[in-house]
This record gives structure tokens, C-alpha cells and sequence, in this order.
């Protein structure tokens, strides 16, 4: 293929750069054709544009493409992939100048925005105005921003103008829930996954993407269980943690969901929140329904919105109240739930200015009162005659007894 260039892309140039690992390389063709291409053993599968994966790597080259806006959302785009079209031209149309860097296959470092500037001075900086024509870029950079927080990068101010012109133009709401679940659970396992949400909120983005997250702003909570006060604050501490705690993303969806209900608590009642568990499960459920979250995601964000604090108060529930919240999590035939539960409910304990370090018994109280009721000889009830309904009756009882034994036993072994 004469006149044909291939070029380094992107995140993996980028990362490259900053000495982290590269996971993932694209690739970018400059002078060919989608004939050229197959002919080479490449196999298309771009369904917008012509892309490619190769014989032996299944790592992806795209055709080198300008783009134009032509209508609403991300399909609003008319593409040209000419041979014609410059390695220049293609980097034109990417998100951030540290996006929108290439390097030849003689090494050659192509950066026509400023990339490598803005890499050293720690700036995420849009490339061009065309950023403003697809509206996912504001979810993007606030991505970028929680991940790469850590290293001291922030939102250029020209930038942070611009998605807030975008999220005062409604062109978020044009988004597919889809897109938007994509970049919000990409950006829930960041390192630093509080800076995504308080970036949206920054460009005015937060009220339109998560409205009911964007509520608890100015929200108060009692002094002495929360010192940050502000509820919002508090539910950014408590994604950090998760991010700490190294959680799964099923528990980190749920700590964000736990709280939404604290918004609707009536003024007059502030700042206790009784109640809020129940708000908070209509809620989580609202937003799980918006953004299409799997059922995992889901059905955990609902049970720790209404068993939160029934775990922070664990070493006081009656037995029958533990073997509910057990039984809310279909211990038995769901056992990996209990973990993830725990896993939340303590991000959220630890989600406190001053409570960060704080001891959590309530995880291994309840660890060793599941596995007590576990312990349970279903096969011995039904040997002394239990069937039917009064079989579950009588599982039911002694379950319960099992917890009461061992919370027994729990508190003579820490009362000191």
C-alpha cells in the first residue's frame, strides 16, 4: 500500500507519555481505502465509519476521518474518510490536546494542538470548538478529570466554560441512557471517582444527568454523625472510599444511590432525616430505570438505600431484625450479596470528615451471624416432622435463635 501511514493514537501515546501502562492501542490509517485494507487480511466491523481490526493483533485501525455535526446526539455526525485526509486532520476532531497526539512507526511524535504542553502543565484542554458537537464529551472530561486527579491534572477554565455552555444547552438530555451508564460506571471505578461527579456539578452538567444527586447540595445532617455537614459532600466522601476500599462496581453504584433520599426530607425536619431510607429506594430505583443499570447494580443500590442504616446499627437489632435484612438479601441463594452490602454500608460509615480510620465491627458481626443461621439442619426439622408451610416456619425460628446465640456470644466477647 503506497503513500500509507499507520499511526499510534490516543489514550495509548497519552499514557505512554505519562509512564503509566498502556492497556490498549488504536490505530489510525492515513492514505488508504476500505478496499486496501481488506485486501490486507484486515476485517471491517465499523458500523458508523470504517474500522478495522488486524489479522493477528484484533487491535483496532480506523480510517483517517473528518467529521461533521448534522444533528442532534452522537449519530449526528456525517464522516469522510478520504485517502486524502491528513493524520492532522483526524486529531482535529478528537476530545482533549492529550487525546489528539500520534506517533508514526518511525517514532515520530505527531502534536499539532499542544498535547505534550498541556501534559506537563497538567491541564485537560479541548482541541478545537467542534467539542461542543458531541455532548458525551462533558461525561468524558470529568472522567478524565477523576482519573487523572491524582497526578494534579485539572479542567482547563476554557474548557469548564464550554461544557457549561453545553449542559445549559440541553443537548444532554439528547444522550442515550446507554452512553450515559457507560461513562458514569467507567467513571465510578476511577481512583478518584468523587471528581467526576463534582465536575459535572461544576459545569451546571450534574443537574441535568444526575438531577437527584445535584438535590442534596445544601442539604444538612447532624454535626455529630457527619462533621462535613453537606450531605453532597458527604456522599463524595463516600465514593472516595469505595475507590480506597478497591470495591467492585456493584457496591460502588450502590453507595451512589444510598443517601438520594436526604433531598426530600421536609425542611421542617432538618437536619435529622428519618425516614429517608424509604425516599432513597424510590429514588435509586428512578435513576437505575433512567440510565437501563444491570440488575445487579440495581437490586443492590435498592437494599443498601433501605438496609443502610440497619447495618451502621447492627450490634443493637433484634435477632429477628438481623434475620429480615438477611432474608432482604436472599442470603441463601445470594451469599456473594452480603459482602457487597457490607463493602457499601462501610464506605458510607467511613464517608465522614474524621470517621475515615474508624473500626466497622458491624461487617464481622454480621459475617458470623449469617454463617450462624446458615449453620441451620433444615434435614433434621424435616426428620422431626416440620412440612410444608410450618417447615419454613420452623427454619425461620431456629435461624433466628442462631443469630440470637450468637450475638449472645458476640457481646460477652466485646463487652470489654
Amino acid at each position: 500500500m503506497r503513500h500509507v501511514k499507520i499511526f499510534l493514537v490516543g489514550g495509548a501515546v497519552r499514557d505512554q507519555m505519562l509512564g503509566r501502562t498502556v492497556t490498549e492501542r488504536d490505530w489510525v490509517v492515513t492514505g488508504a481505502t476500505p478496499a486496501q485494507m481488506t485486501e490486507q487480511g484486515f476485517r471491517p466491523v465499523g458500523q458508523d465509519f470504517p474500522v478495522f481490526l488486524h489479522p493477528d493483533t484484533a487491535e483496532e485501525y480506523a480510517l483517517a476521518r473528518t467529521e461533521r455535526k448534522q444533528g442532534h446526539g452522537y449519530h449526528g455526525f456525517v464522516f469522510n474518510t478520504d485517502p486524502s485526509v491528513t493524520i492532522e486532520q483526524d486529531l482535529a476532531r478528537r476530545d482533549l490536546t492529550i487525546n489528539a497526539m500520534a506517533r508514526s512507526s518511525d517514532g515520530n511524535l505527531v502534536d499539532p494542538y499542544g498535547g505534550r504542553q498541556d501534559l506537563k502543565a497538567r491541564w485537560l484542554r479541548h482541541v478545537s470548538p467542534a467539542f461542543a458537537e458531541d455532548p458525551l464529551r462533558v461525561l468524558r472530561v470529568a472522567r478524565f478529570a477523576a482519573r487523572y486527579h491524582w497526578l494534579g491534572f485539572r479542567v482547563a477554565p476554557e474548557t469548564l466554560d464550554l461544557m457549561t455552555t453545553l449542559a445549559r444547552s440541553g443537548e444532554l438530555q439528547h444522550l442515550t441512557p446507554e452512553r450515559v451508564w457507560k461513562e458514569v460506571s467507567r467513571a465510578l471505578m476511577e481512583p478518584s471517582p468523587s471528581v467526576f461527579f463534582a465536575t459535572l456539578e461544576q459545569c451546571q452538567a450534574l443537574a441535568e444527568i444526575m438531577p437527584e444527586l445535584q438535590a442534596l447540595r445544601g442539604v444538612p445532617q447532624p454535626a455529630a454523625h457527619h462533621p462535613e455537614i453537606d450531605t453532597l459532600t458527604h456522599q463524595y466522601l463516600v465514593l472516595d472510599q469505595c475507590a480506597k476500599m478497591q470495591l467492585s462496581l456493584t457496591p460502588r453504584f450502590a453507595a451512589l444511590v444510598h443517601d438520594l433520599g436526604k433531598a426530600a426530607t421536609p425542611k421542617s425536619e432538618w437536619p435529622q432525616h428519618i425516614a429517608h431510607e424509604k425516599r432513597s429506594v424510590d429514588l435509586a430505583r428512578q435513576v437505575a430505570r433512567r440510565w437501563r443499570v444491570p440488575n445487579d447494580c440495581r437490586d443492590l443500590g435498592v437494599l443498601v438505600a433501605e438496609y443502610h442504616t440497619h447495618c451502621h446499627r447492627a450490634l443493637e437489632l433484634k435477632p429477628a431484625t438481623v434475620w429480615k435484612v438477611f432474608r432482604a438479601l436472599d442470603l441463601n441463594r445470594k451469599p456473594e450479596r452480603l459482602e457487597q452490602f457490607l463493602d457499601a454500608c462501610e464506605a458510607d460509615a467511613r464517608g465522614r470528615t474524621g470517621f475515615e480510620q474508624r473500626p466497622y465491627p458491624q461487617s464481622a458481626f454480621l459475617r458470623g451471624a449469617a454463617r450462624a443461621a446458615s449453620a441451620v439442619d433444615v434435614g433434621a426439622l424435616r426428620e422431626q416432622g416440620h412440612e410444608g408451610k410450618a417447615l419454613g416456619e420452623a427454619i425461620e425460628k431456629a435461624r433466628i435463635q442462631q443469630i440470637r446465640e450468637y450475638s449472645n456470644t458476640w457481646q460477652k466477647e466485646n463487652s470489654h
